[in-house]
């Protein structure tokens, strides 16, 4: 039993110290530096663990494999690099977007994604295009 403990602590930093939402293969990437041949059936075992306790929810984007993150966190919304796939943390929000539902409708929550290039790629594509 110590062994699941300690696999799924070594998780839980993986995904609080990443900042943001990760896929099952980054959080095998970051667990593997602490847990040598932990592998992805762990990880997902782990994964349904967390979900289930409230730990962690899920990031869902549209034709994308999901990724997760603590729970705890604010309501915030999410940008995807278009060249590395990486999904990045948004604090700020638009706010109320009552306006745009369709008249007589009511929102009850929204979410927003924002897609393009992460400062990496940007920078990587920046090298590149001087060269």
């Amino acid at each position: 039993m110590e062994r699941s403990t300690r696999q799924r602590e070594a998780l839980r930093n993986v995904i609080e110290g990443a900042q943001r939402p990760l896929s099952p293969q980054e959080i095998l990437d970051g667990v593997q530096a602490t847990v040598p041949g932990i592998g992805i059936a762990t990880i997902y075992r782990n994964i349904k663990l967390m979900l289930e306790a409230g730990e962690i929810e899920v990031v869902s984007l549209p034709g994308e494999n999901p990724r997760y993150e603590p729970s705890h966190r604010d309501h915030h919304h999410h940008f995807q690099c278009e060249a590395c796939r990486r999904v990045f943390d948004v604090h700020q929000c638009p706010g109320d977007l009552k306006g745009l539902a369709p008249k007589g409708f009511k929102v009850l929550r929204h979410e927003l994604t924002l897609y393009g290039l992460c400062k990496d790629c940007v920078a990587s594509k920046r090298g590149t295009a001087s060269a």
